[in-house]
């Protein structure tokens, strides 16, 4: 799964604001595992309407891209990797939620995303991330399966997207 909001005002300061730290909201008790609390984050934020971050794929022999506009002011959830590939912060900057906790990341940014991490990230500029993988699989609905624990119907824009379905205005 993923999520994507754009966030022209937050609607929850303590869940949306740029600064919000999620361990602000477990005060007094043990904090939960950084991968629970960005579980939690999309959770909430499949209840708002989704924000357009366009995702483009690209491929040459033996490596297949996958590319993401967000927008600033965006909050946005990542699909759970299955293996570990290369990402890119090729334009803006990001507070992006890791395994490691909340850093701040600017263009040009390179870092290795590992299996079984799902990260989040809030736009503090208009930003593109790409990741790469290793492969010579080129349709990208079989790699949005191969790759991540998601279905493409499931990701950003898909007919199965949680964040559309709680969202649709019914006719």
């Amino acid at each position: 799964m993923s999520a994507c909001i754009r966030m022209s005002q937050p609607t929850d300061s303590t869940h949306m604001h740029p600064d919000y730290s999620p361990a602000s909201s477990f005060t007094g008790r043990a904090l939960p595992p950084m991968r629970a609390r960005v579980d939690a984050l999309e959770r909430e934020l499949q209840k708002l309407p989704q924000t357009d971050c366009p995702a483009r794929w690209y491929f040459a022999p033996g490596m297949a891209a996958r590319e993401i506009t967000i927008p600033k002011g965006t909050v946005i959830t990542g699909a759970i990797h299955k293996t570990q590939n290369l990402a890119v912060l090729s334009a803006g900057r990001l507070k992006l939620v890791t395994d490691n906790g909340i850093v701040e990341i600017a263009a040009p940014h390179m870092l290795t995303v590992m299996p079984g991490q799902k990260n989040a990230a809030y736009a503090l500029e208009d930003s593109v991330w790409t990741n790469f993988f290793p492969t010579d699989e080129t349709d990208p609905e079989k790699l949005v399966e191969l790759l991540t624990e998601s279905k493409a119907c499931e990701l950003l824009g898909g007919s199965e997207n949680k964040q559309l379905i709680a969202n649709r205005i019914e006719d």
